[in-house]
C-alpha cells in the first residue's frame, strides 16, 4: 500500500540551527494531507527531505509506491527550457534515466552507425520500453492537448517561458495525476492557478486514488480536499485527524494544553527547588536530614534533564510599512494598448490611491502588462525585457513603480542574503537592516542566499524592497500565492496605508475582496472593466 513514514527527524541547516527536530507522521494509503505552518517553517524543506533531495541530520524516511514531486517553482522563466523537458523533470527517475541513455544512444548511432553502436541503441530502447518511457509519451500527449491545445510532438520544443506560471503549472499536475507515481508531493500545487483551474485542482484531487502530501495557504483548496493536516511550526510536527473545518480550534485547544502543561512544569520545578533549599537548610543543622537532602538533589536534576514541555507555538507578527507618496492625480494612462498576440488594443485610465485588481484566465497577458508597466518606469539605461506591444503608455508625475515579480524570478538577489540585499541596495546600516527584516519575520534568515529562502520569504523580503525603494505604484503579480496567513493579512493591512496606486494580479478571491476596481482579460482577448471580480474567464483563444 502507498504510504509516507517520517520517523524521528532531525535537519540542521548549514549554519547548525535546527530546523525540524524529532518529527513524526504518517501518511496512509489514498490519505490527501494538508501540510500547513507559517513561511519558513520547513515545509518545503520537508518535502524535499520526504522525496530524497536533502539528507536528514538522524531519523528517517521511509515509502512505498513511488514518489512524484512538483516542486514550489515550476519554470524559470530565466531557463531555455523546452515543454518536453519540464514533463521529463517531474516523470519517474528510472525513465528520466532511460530516456537520457536513450538520446546518448541516438547520438552514437547517429556518429557510428556499427554493430556495437546498434546494439548499444537497442539495449537503450529496450530500457526505455521497460521503464514505462513510451507509455507516459502517451500521458504526455494528452496533457499537451488538454492544457495547450497541441499534441506532444508538437509542443516538446516550446520554450516554457512562453507559456504563462498557470499554463506551467496545469502540466505538471496533469502529469503527476495521470502518471505511475502512487504517492504525489505537492508544493503549492494552486499557485499561479486561475480560479478555474483551481476549482479543477479540487476535484482532481478528491477523484485521485493517490497518497498526496500537498502544502498550501490556500484555506478554501485545504477545506475541500484535505482529509487531515499536518502543521510545522517551531521545529516540531503535529497531526490534527480531521478536515481544515475543526482545525483553528483544534489548534487553539493544543496551544490550551501546551500553555497549561508548562505552567504546571514551573510549577512543580519551583516546588523541587524550595524543597532543595529548605532540605539543605535542614541538613546543615541536622545530619539526619542529609540522606533527604541528597534525595531532592537527585529529583530535581533528573526532573530538570527530562526537560520542559513543549511551550505553544509563537504567533507571527509581520509588519509592513507601505508608506508610497503623494503622485499627480492620473497614476497610469493606456492609450491603444495591445500586447502583440495577447489582447486587443484597449484605453485605461488609473487615478492616485486606486486600488486595481488585474484578473482573467492563465496565459491571458496579465503578468505581461505588469512587467510592461514597470518597464515603462525604469531608470534609463536599464536593461530590462521588452514587452512586444503597440499603442503608448504613461505615467504620472512622480511615479515610481515597483514591481513584485510572480515566479520570484530575481536574478539580481540571487546569491545574495537578506542582509546585505537592504545593507547595499538601500544604504541601511546593519542595526537598521536587522530591525526592516526581523519586522518582516525574516531576520532568523538573515544569511542565507536569496534562492535558498521559502517562497514565503522570497515574496515578504520582494515586498520589503518595494517598501525601502519608496514605490509609489504597486505592480503586485500573485503577491498572497506563497504567504502564509498571518502574512497575507499583514499585506492586506499594509495596502491599506499605503499612499500610492495599487495593480494587482490575483486569482485570491479574498485579495480581490479587498481592491476596489476590476480590470477584466476575457477569453475574447477583449479588456473590460467590471463592478465585481470575474472568476469565470475561459482559457484565451488565440494561434498557437
Amino acid at each position: 500500500m502507498p504510504h509516507v513514514d517520517v520517523n524521528d527527524l532531525t535537519y540542521l541547516l548549514p549554519d547548525g540551527r535546527a530546523l525540524l527536530t524529532g518529527v513524526s507522521f504518517r501518511v496512509g494509503d489514498r490519505v490527501t494531507a494538508a501540510l500547513v505552518g507559517p513561511n519558513g517553517a520547513g515545509k518545503t524543506t520537508l518535502l524535499r527531505l520526504i522525496a530524497g533531495e536533502l539528507t536528514p541530520t538522524a531519523g528517517e524516511v521511509t515509502s512505498f509506491g513511488g514518489l512524484g514531486v512538483m516542486p514550489q517553482f515550476i519554470g524559470d522563466p530565466g531557463s531555455r527550457r523546452t515543454v518536453g523537458e519540464l514533463l521529463l523533470s517531474v516523470a519517474p527517475r528510472r525513465i528520466q534515466a532511460a530516456t537520457a541513455e536513450l538520446a546518448r544512444a541516438e547520438r552514437e548511432l547517429a556518429a557510428c552507425d556499427d554493430q556495437a553502436t546498434q546494439m548499444g541503441y537497442a539495449h537503450a530502447v529496450t530500457e526505455h520500453v521497460e521503464a514505462g518511457g513510451y507509455d507516459l509519451e502517451v500521458v504526455w500527449d494528452t496533457v499537451t492537448t488538454v492544457a495547450l491545445g497541441l499534441p506532444y510532438p508538437r509542443a516538446a520544443r516550446r520554450d516554457v517561458g512562453t507559456l504563462s506560471g498557470g499554463e506551467q503549472k496545469r502540466m505538471v499536475l496533469e502529469t503527476l495525476l495521470r502518471g505511475p507515481d502512487q504517492i504525489l508531493l505537492l508544493d503549492e500545487p494552486d499557485n499561479y492557478l486561475d480560479v478555474p483551474g483551481k476549482q479543477w485542482l479540487e476535484r482532481q484531487l478528491l477523484a485521485s486514488t493517490k497518497t498526496i502530501l500537498l502544502v498550501s495557504h490556500d484555506r478554501q483548496l485545504i477545506a475541500a480536499v484535505a482529509d487531515r493536516i499536518v502543521t510545522v511550526e517551531d521545529r516540531q510536527v503535529w497531526v490534527h485527524g480531521g478536515g481544515f473545518a475543526g482545525y483553528p480550534a483544534a489548534r487553539r485547544e493544543r496551544a490550551e494544553r501546551l500553555d497549561e502543561r508548562r505552567r504546571r512544569w514551573e510549577e512543580e520545578r519551583t516546588r523541587l527547588r524550595h524543597l532543595v533549599h529548605t532540605t539543605r537548610q535542614g541538613a546543615a543543622r541536622n545530619d539526619a536530614l542529609a540522606s533527604a537532602y541528597r534525595a531532592a538533589q537527585t529529583r530535581l536534576a533528573r526532573f530538570e534533564e527530562a526537560g520542559p514541555p513543549l511551550r505553544p507555538p509563537r504567533e507571527q507578527n509581520v509588519r509592513m510599512r507601505l508608506r508610497g507618496g503623494r503622485t499627480g492625480r492620473q497614476a497610469l494612462s493606456c492609450e491603444r494598448l495591445e500586447l502583440t498576440g495577447l489582447m486587443r488594443p484597449f484605453d485605461l485610465a488609473v487615478w492616485y490611491g486606486e486600488r486595481v485588481a488585474v484578473l482573467g484566465s492563465n496565459g491571458s497577458g496579465k503578468s505581461q502588462f505588469l512587467k510592461l508597466l514597470a518597464e515603462v518606469g525604469a531608470p534609463a539605461g536599464e536593461d530590462a525585457p521588452a514587452v512586444a506591444h503597440t499603442g503608448v503608455v504613461r505615467l504620472g508625475a512622480r511615479v515610481v513603480p515597483g514591481l513584485f515579480a510572480q515566479t520570484h524570478a530575481r536574478p539580481d538577489l540571487h546569491d545574495r542574503t537578506p542582509a546585505e540585499i537592504v545593507m547595499t541596495d538601500h544604504a541601511l546600516v546593519r542595526n537598521d537592516a536587522m530591525a526592516a527584516l526581523a519586522r518582516y519575520e525574516i531576520a532568523p534568515a538573515w544569511n542565507q542566499p536569496f534562492q535558498t529562502l521559502s517562497g514565503g520569504q522570497q515574496a515578504r523580503l520582494q515586498i520589503l524592497l518595494l517598501e525601502l525603494a519608496g514605490a509609489t505604484l504597486l505592480l503586485l503579480d500573485e503577491p498572497t500565492d506563497n504567504l502564509d496567513l498571518a502574512s497575507a493579512d499583514a499585506l492586506q493591512r499594509g495596502l491599506e496605508g499605503f499612499a500610492g496606486t495599487v495593480l494587482a494580479v490575483t486569482h485570491d478571491r479574498w485579495f480581490a475582496a479587498h481592491l476596489d476596481r476590476y480590470l477584466v482579460f476575457g477569453a475574447d482577448g477583449v479588456v473590460y472593466e467590471s463592478d465585481e471580480p470575474i472568476w469565470d474567464e475561459g482559457t484565451v483563444r488565440r494561434a498557437r
